[in-house]
């Protein structure tokens, strides 16, 4: 729970601080990179080190999973550009995956399936915890310090909670059995997630010369995808079994998380920009608009959970909050460029809700199926695929929302040239022929100085635009998740540690 309240604040922390960020460094094109390149590699590494420490264990993981973080931490704060805030994100992203991933499979080591409902909700409670506390103080520290210290402020919790772990975490999960490292499976995983994604990112770049890559790069990550399906037939230890997809229950819960966290990331990476660009509030105002949503789901996951773990049941909840989620998630579309902080966040407290109804559900369900000797892997595969969901759904979204964006403000230049030549001093780059959309955007970003209101307002409505269908794409993937989930099969949750392996298979059990 240490771990996961550091890894937590991280991300929210940040998530809140981006617009100055990108504003501060000039890339308003790459804003959805510096989120894509964490993503990116903390997706990637989660199935590798759920499989090796099923064979290691897992207290060497963690331990080198923190003091990369850590390492990643503090070269962000140190970023004196975009690509290298960009690369240097990459590398926090491996220690975060690192230790995301070995909290979550500890909870299948320690407690049997009935009683892991209460822990996933703690567990989310946490996270919610830090939600709650990381969008005001992200918004604080840009607003009143540097938004570098956004990322300094891991550096004291990540040396208690490595202090923590050294002294007092257990060595679980080493097997007997040991086959061969998967290590083609690796590479071709790597090698399959990274040059999809830097295509789907590339997508939304506004620079000629990288398009050419896209093509190139989609042909590599579909090609080594094969090579990694073919990959994980042969292997006698596979990063991701695939027995796990032959169980409806595990099944259905990975493709429903998936959808889940499609929806979930695009709250979450574009709510802060809609604050802060569209509503014309602060960094601050941002952090504040979320806290309804945190609060949400923190009382909702911790409900949740305890009942989860009181009845043994899961379904209702998980339909209950995916519901709730897509509700609010539409509603958040209908908002607008007029719309009252309050508003946003009264909406934004309903997505909470269902969000926390649905967190500890999916993890429950995929170990309650799974082989004793496949939980790491299991639980590694399963939060795999949720964060490759988000990180997907990121890299999409992202580039969606900046060529709409781009694309609208070139429209509208020959309209504004007028207004700006007259307002603006002769050799500012808005006032050139063909002003660069991403300049504009950037200064809007920056808090408009300087900018005349018909250019601001201008300029607020077509982010607004490409915003809020990118909050509708996130209510249409919860819905396909609420339809996902009603497949999965209602198993009672066994209350012993060591299950007995249920004969239910994907054409097989019923609910």
């Amino acid at each position: 729970m240490l771990v996961m309240l550091l890894a937590a604040l991280d991300q929210t922390i940040v998530g809140t601080a981006m617009p100055r960020i990108v504003a501060d460094l000039q890339g308003f094109e790459r804003y959805a990179w510096v989120t894509t390149s964490y993503m990116v590699a903390s997706t990637t590494i989660v199935p590798i080190v759920g499989k090796l420490s099923d064979m290691f264990g897992r207290r060497m993981f963690y331990l080198a999973g923190l003091m990369i973080f850590l390492a990643g931490s503090a070269l962000c704060g140190a970023a004196s550009d975009m690509t290298t805030l960009i690369l240097f994100r990459l590398v926090q992203g491996v220690g975060a995956g690192i230790v995301m991933a070995i909290a979550f499979i500890v909870i299948g080591d320690l407690f049997p399936p009935a009683e892991r409902g209460r822990i996933q909700g703690l567990f989310a409670a946490v996270f919610g915890m830090a939600a709650l506390i990381g969008p005001p103080l992200g918004g604080y520290l840009a607003d009143h310090t540097s938004w570098r210290y956004c990322f300094y402020v891991n550096l004291p919790l990540g040396a208690i909670a490595l202090l923590v772990v050294w002294r007092f975490f257990p060595d679980l999960g080493r097997s007997e059995r040991r086959g061969p490292i998967d290590g083609w499976g690796a590479a071709t995983l790597i090698g399959t997630i990274v040059p999809l994604l830097l295509a789907l990112s590339l997508l939304g770049d506004r620079h000629p010369d990288r398009s050419p890559w896209i093509g190139p790069l989609l042909i590599l990550g579909i090609l080594s995808c094969i090579a990694f399906i073919n990959a994980e037939r042969r292997a006698s230890e596979p990063l991701i079994p695939g027995s796990l997809f032959r169980t409806r229950s595990i099944a259905f819960s990975i493709v429903a998380s998936f959808l889940l966290s499609v929806g979930m990331f695009g709250v979450i990476l574009f709510v802060p920009l809609y604050v802060q660009v569209v509503l014309g509030g602060s960094a601050s105002d941002s952090g504040s608009v979320l806290l309804p949503m945190m609060l949400g789901m923190i009382v909702a996951s911790g409900g949740s959970g305890l009942l989860i773990t009181r009845t043994g049941r899961y379904r209702a909840f998980a339909l209950g909050g995916l519901a709730t989620m897509a509700v609010g998630l539409i509603a958040l579309s209908r908002l607008g460029a007029d719309a009252r902080l309050e508003s946003v966040g009264a909406v934004l407290g309903l997505v909470g809700l269902g969000l926390g109804g649905v967190m500890p559900v999916f993890t429950i369900v995929v170990q309650n199926a799974a082989e004793p000797r496949l939980l790491g892997a299991s639980t590694a595969a399963a939060q795999f695929f949720r964060q490759i969901g988000g990180t997907f759904g990121a890299a999409i979204l992202g580039a969606y929302v900046t060529a709409r964006s781009n694309d609208d403000v070139t429209q509208r230049m020959e309209s504004l040239r007028p207004t700006l030549l007259s307002t603006l001093p002769a050799d500012d780059p808005l006032t050139a022929p063909i002003a660069d959309p991403g300049v504009l955007l950037d200064r809007v970003a920056q808090g408009t100085i300087g900018l005349p209101d018909p250019v601001i307002a201008a300029l607020r409505s077509s982010v607004g635009e490409a915003l809020s269908v990118a909050f509708l794409a996130g209510a249409i993937a919860v819905i396909a998740a609420l339809v996902a989930t009603i497949l999965i099969p209602e198993v009672p949750l066994r209350r012993v540690r060591h299950p007995i392996v249920a004969a239910e298979t994907a054409g097989g059990a019923a609910g």
